[in-house]
């Protein structure tokens, strides 16, 4: 007996929920130009947003990723401004120490006569004036301030007198009402204390690096 192979069973004919026969889906196998045409434009389009959105993700990444950089770059050179001023700022104040040094030991005299210009009013109803100075500037100290007691009008008596103790350009003037004093040493020591505390104060709120319309 031949075999005769079987052939799979096909519903030719289907029937709706009413029980109405339903032709069969047919598809289109010819297009229009036109329909051509906009199947390609929309193929193209899906394939490019499809390529477009991954690429704008890892852009938007990248972007992110310089902007920390960048932020991460600038809170250090603000770390490093201010190392930069606080390092001018001492190397100013040492310039000017030395400068001052240099001053004080050409005119030792100055200070007090400054002193004496500055409490004029102060002093004119004392009768005398006593400064203590270094020994080796008590001369030059008592002529000095002769010639600005004179200068301002004051008519008291002036006693320029030794103190070993004092440093050169440092003084202690006494007019019975008051006192003022002077050290070099001190005076610079204060304001390099007060240049500190303001450096500390300041921190790394200073000027910005870049104005407030460039960053």
């Amino acid at each position: 007996m031949t075999d005769i192979p079987h052939k799979r069973f096909a519903f030719d004919t289907v029937f709706d929920d009413r029980g109405g026969m339903s032709a069969p889906v047919r598809v289109q196998k010819n297009f229009t130009l036109e329909e051509l045409e906009a199947a390609k434009a929309q193929a193209f389009a899906e394939g490019e947003q499809s390529a477009v959105a991954p690429a704008e993700r890892e852009a938007a990444a990248a972007l992110a990723q310089v902007g920390q950089v960048v932020h991460e770059a600038f809170s250090t050179l603000t770390a490093v401004a201010h190392e930069h001023r606080e390092g001018s700022a001492m190397l100013a104040l040492a310039c000017g120490r030395a400068i001052a040094d240099a001053a004080l030991d050409q005119f030792p005299q100055a200070p007090t006569q400054a002193a004496l210009v500055a409490l004029a009013r102060e002093v004119e109803a004392s009768p005398k004036l006593t400064v203590r100075v270094a020994p080796h500037l008590v001369e030059r100290t008592q002529a000095a301030l002769e010639t600005t007691a004179h200068a301002i009008g004051y008519p008291g008596q002036i006693l320029a007198r030794a103190d070993p103790h004092f440093p050169p350009a440092a003084f202690l003037l006494d007019w019975g009402d008051g006192r003022a004093a002077f050290n070099p040493a001190d005076a610079a020591a204060r304001v390099t204390k007060a240049l500190e505390a303001a450096i500390a104060a300041e921190g790394l709120h200073a000027e910005p690096l870049l104005p407030a319309s460039e960053s």
